[in-house]
């Protein structure tokens, strides 16, 4: 080999550019392997990659393409234009048609000079070059063992800017980005369970803390039987289900029956109530958030619908839907995907629908607070639930059920219900209806001191003046009712000892409640 000395002036210059050319690559190389090492998520992960790997090869566009649902391909665009770690922005596009595609599925380089040579064969590539203008391309798989996670790709608008590829340099590249890549994605889907479960165990603790259901179905009477008929049939069939029916009737308590009759009894019912939900936050109760979406948004969160992905979900008051969030509802009834607050991913979720209202919903269409294409969509199914003023043979039966349950609760000897106390109850309209039962019996349960539970006239209005009297209308009779309870409750209607509580109403309901009975508080 010749020394120095006796190079001449060019070769000189052209051993000591391969040399700087050599210690570039090298040192690129060696940045690409502290990525691997160092970074967990994808963020930080591509945007350390992209920072090496602009350094080895001339580019104007380059990135990574991940296989997804749907036979498509996502895109990250390794090309940031602020700090390291910047998110990359994912696009999409069908991966038929598509040169990573084929990389992907035979596992082999694709190297050209210029992207006509794309027009044919790969026309979605040449569409996406021809938009971005650029020329060249190669892309390469990103393989670990027998497994291909993605494929690595760069872009140059100049034509034939890879004609002179430095391949074994690159197939180190790739090797390592593969290894990165596949780490990352590991790591994400350990995250995302991890997440899953976290959520999920919060959701079964609020369903712990909660008493959201009325025991085991309770009833004979024919409008019962009717129900549960319905429930038989379409319990075991995949179709959405809408439940009609007045506050405090057991709607939950049916659709679990409904759920429990179907294929996805062991996966969960997830549920939520539309109504207790602010506007603002439905959106991210139902489909979940990504950090950053909003203002306390301090990191993800997963949302009803993927608790619930292969269950079913529950929507409790569905006409209380902001007209926004009915569309977004109404997409993943059609498409089965939603898309996170603050997110452009779509994640696909097998929920079964069960919706549930105590609202006229055609009556809602009309005065266009509900969409009439999303009322078609849960109108599918509907099962009405009888208020318990028309199912006044299960009074007995349900008054009997709650004693012996809160008594064992409780700890109180009670055995029997006064005779006079039963005739009381089944004279009573309930406008609370099951709701209210159960918290009248829970309250006498609570008050009773010997083995025969009473109601005193006090804690119960009569469904109907005495004889003496002209007979009350129900409006008057509830009216009457709700007024009482009012004033034992100092007019307080929030709260554990307030009047709806003490009803089985939200207080919202109690408040509608009032202002059509033309209740008023009196002035001090």
């Amino acid at each position: 080999m010749a020394s120095a000395p006796d190079l001449g002036r060019d070769e000189l210059a052209a051993l000591l550019d391969q040399q700087r050319r050599m210690g570039e690559e090298l040192g690129a190389l060696l940045d690409v392997n502290r990525a691997v090492g160092r970074h967990l998520g994808r963020d930080q992960l591509f945007g350390a990659l992209a920072a090496s790997l602009r350094k080895l090869i001339e580019t104007d566009r380059f990135g990574i393409e991940l296989p997804i649902e749907g036979e498509r391909l996502q895109g990250h665009l390794l090309t940031p234009r602020g700090p390291a770690a910047e998110p990359t922005v994912p696009t999409v596009l069908p991966a038929a048609g598509t040169a990573c595609d084929w990389v992907l599925q035979n596992r082999e380089w694709i190297v050209t000079d210029t992207r006509e040579e794309l027009r044919t064969r790969f026309p979605i590539t040449f569409d996406v070059m021809t938009r971005e203008s650029q020329e060249s391309l190669v892309a390469m798989p990103l393989q670990t063992g027998e497994r291909c996670r993605g494929v690595l790709f760069f872009m140059a608008a100049r034509p034939g800017a890879y004609r002179e590829l430095r391949r074994g340099l690159l197939e180190q590249v790739a090797s390592a980005v593969a290894v990165a890549l596949d780490d990352c994605l590991a790591h994400e889907e350990v995250r995302a369970l991890r997440d899953r479960l976290a959520a999920e165990n919060r959701y079964l603790q609020e369903e712990i803390r909660q008493d959201h259901h009325f025991g085991d179905i309770v009833g004979e009477s024919p409008a019962w039987r009717q129900v549960l008929s319905l429930v038989s049939a379409v319990g075991p069939t995949p179709s959405t289900v809408l439940i009609i029916g007045e506050t405090g009737t057991g709607k939950e308590l049916v659709a679990r029956a409904v759920h429990d009759a179907s294929a996805r009894r062991e996966r969960p019912l997830v549920k939520l109530n539309c109504a207790a939900i602010s506007p603002g936050l439905v959106e991210s109760e139902l489909f979940g958030h990504v950090k950053g979406a909003f203002t306390g948004a301090l990191g993800d969160r997963t949302g009803r619908f993927e608790l619930a992905d292969g269950g079913t979900i529950f929507l409790d008051e569905v006409g209380e839907l902001p007209l926004d969030t009915q569309a977004k509802l109404l997409r993943v009834l059609q498409e089965r995907e939603l898309e996170p607050v603050g997110s452009s991913e779509t994640r696909r979720v097998d929920v079964r629908v069960i919706a549930a209202t105590n609202r006229n919903l055609e009556d809602e269409v009309a005065a266009g607070r509900f969409r009439s294409d999303l009322f078609f969509r849960l109108n599918v199914l509907p099962i009405r639930v009888p208020p318990l003023r028309e199912r006044r043979e299960d009074v007995r039966l349900l008054a009997h059920f709650f004693t012996d349950r809160f008594a064992r609760q409780l700890a109180k000897p009670i055995e029997e219900i006064a005779p006079e106390t039963l005739e009381r109850l089944a004279a009573y309209d309930w406008p609370g209806n099951v709701r209210e039962l159960q918290n009248l019996i829970e309250r006498a349960v609570v008050l009773a001191r010997g083995r025969v539970l009473e109601l005193g006239p006090e804690l119960l209005a009569p469904a109907a003046a005495p004889e003496s009297a002209a007979p009350a209308s129900l409006e008057q009779v509830a009216r009457q009712h709700v007024l009482e309870v009012l004033e034992r409750c100092g007019w307080r209607i929030e709260g554990a000892d307030g009047a709806a509580a003490s009803l089985g109403l939200s207080p919202s309901t109690l408040r509608s409640r009032m202002k059509k009975l033309a209740i008023e508080r009196p002035r001090a």
